[in-house]
């Protein structure tokens, strides 16, 4: 149907390009919180003996005096770093950090707003996920029952995954998010299954409908596009659960065994 099975959705490129990002340079920077915080409803009680401490760049200028908080009410504070600059920090929907001291806690304490970074860290590690806005002093904790639910989601899409002969492999154009290669490496190791690359910019989910054929699609951007499973009208699973679950070493060898 499509001879190089590379197809490009809403973008001009070469995949030569694609497969050697363009040398850019890119600046960096931190935007930091400069107001006051207030901790005056955050209970130390509801909070378990050892913590993983977790944020964002906003304010990391305030880690030590959070941290100092907890201590002096008898918590034992945790926080790490993988490829982040410091530790503690989460970016984008690197959770990192957290998986880095995920054995040496109890619970996770996200200083921030919104769920995104406190939803990313449930979903990668086994813990409870309480949430400090340190700005409206409003205390939280992520549902389980959500994460439940959106697992429930993943662990359908990977049978539908192991079953697909039609494959559909997306690929980000964006610096930080380009895995090309392993889109190749990844169609390369399905040899029992039809794969094709789609590579594009900024997903246009609309496109995906052009594409019937493909019984399930396989995320090599960020992960968290499974926020957006809803949009797209066939199975999604990430490259990286994949990894993980070393499903795909289990799926090389299922369609070996059906041809």
């Amino acid at each position: 149907m499509f001879k190089n099975k590379c197809l490009y959705l809403n973008v001009v490129k070469f995949i030569y390009e694609a497969d050697n990002q363009i040398n850019m340079k890119i600046m960096m920077v931190e935007g930091h919180y400069k107001g006051r915080i207030d901790l005056s409803n955050l209970d130390a009680g509801t909070l378990p003996k050892n913590i993983g401490l977790a944020t964002t760049a906003q304010f990391l200028d305030y880690v030590g005096e959070i941290t100092q908080f907890l201590e002096q009410n008898g918590k034992k504070v945790f926080a790490g770093k993988i490829r982040q600059k410091y530790e503690g920090q989460l970016l984008g929907c690197d959770t990192g950090a957290a998986e880095k001291i995920k054995d040496n806690v109890d619970a996770f304490l996200y200083i921030g707003t919104g769920v995104f970074h406190p939803l990313g860290i449930a979903l990668n590690v086994e813990k409870e996920v309480f949430c400090y806005d340190p700005i409206n002093a409003i205390i939280s904790k992520i549902d389980r029952s959500e994460v439940d639910k959106y697992n429930r989601k993943r662990k359908a899409a990977y049978m539908k995954f192991m079953e697909a002969t039609e494959i559909g492999i997306l690929v980000s154009l964006k610096p930080g998010q380009n895995n090309f290669r392993k889109a190749v490496e990844l169609k390369r190791q399905l040899k029992g299954k039809n794969c094709y690359i789609f590579a594009f910019d900024t997903l246009d989910f609309s496109q995906i409908e052009n594409f019937p054929f493909v019984q399930c699609w396989v995320n090599t951007a960020c992960n968290r596009i499974l926020d957006d499973y809803s949009k797209f009208p066939k199975p999604l699973v990430d490259l990286s659960d994949l990894e993980k679950m070393e499903l795909l070493t289990v799926a090389a060898n299922y369609n070996s065994g059906r041809n």
